[in-house]
């Protein structure tokens, strides 16, 4: 099976919002793939951030890049639709926030989005086996969700590697995401246990030069 193209995705959470279209088009311009949008619901996880109404904004404003978007919330399936039809192109989501993962997968797929599963730190990958063949995508959070600017957790890199090998005996196209503390200390690591889409907040917005910073990304990762 051929292997993924490298993808970045910048993720608004460590973005400057008051002035987020221009923050995006930049990003956009300096080379950026996608953009990352962390959903949190102040259960899931201890932080409160964005809804469907940012995604469409987005979509309003002319952003046409894929629109990644992270679903950290409990309980899942009232927030599908609204999502999809604010523009996102990938929903992912916990399988630890539904009893049935199954017909969370069905739901994303039947409003025109393709799926994704996330796995914390704490969590067992040991239903992805199961899940993978109806999934476009596997989520290793490298931090603990919640909170931008975190530092990597390098134990977690094995479940990127386990992972990696199941998309593997899987034969499908499933692209191996990787979000939390990617820099340019952490991301050629993560490239090496198996990932080949990175999230990255403070990483890049936090740069003087979004082009600068993204170059050296391509040439660490040698594309």
């Amino acid at each position: 099976m051929k292997k993924n193209p490298y993808i970045i995705a910048p993720s608004i959470l460590s973005a400057d919002f008051a002035r987020l279209g221009e923050e995006i088009d930049q990003v956009l311009l300096a080379g950026a793939d996608w953009i990352h949008v962390d959903v949190m619901d102040n259960h899931f996880v201890p932080n409160l951030t964005m809804g469907p109404f940012i995604v469409k904004c987005l979509r309003d404003y002319g952003i046409t890049a894929p629109l990644d978007v992270h679903l950290m919330i409990d309980p899942i399936e009232s927030m599908i639709e609204p999502f999809a039809k604010a523009g996102a192109d990938y929903l992912t989501f916990h399988t630890e926030a539904t009893k049935n993962p199954r017909d969370i997968i069905q739901r994303i797929r039947d409003h025109g989005c393709k799926v994704g599963i996330a796995y914390n730190p704490p969590a067992s990958i040991d239903n992805l086996e199961a899940l993978i063949q109806d999934i476009d995508m596997v989520l290793i959070m490298s931090v603990h969700a919640g909170f931008g600017g975190q530092s990597f957790i390098p134990e977690t890199l094995e479940k990127v590697r386990q992972a990696a090998k199941l998309i593997k005996k899987s034969g499908k196209n499933i692209r191996l995401e990787i979000d939390g503390g990617i820099n340019r200390d952490t991301i050629l690591c993560a490239a090496e246990a198996g990932a080949d889409t990175f999230v990255m907040g403070s990483a890049i917005f936090g740069s003087a030069d979004y082009t600068k910073t993204l170059r050296e990304m391509r040439n660490i990762l040698k594309y």
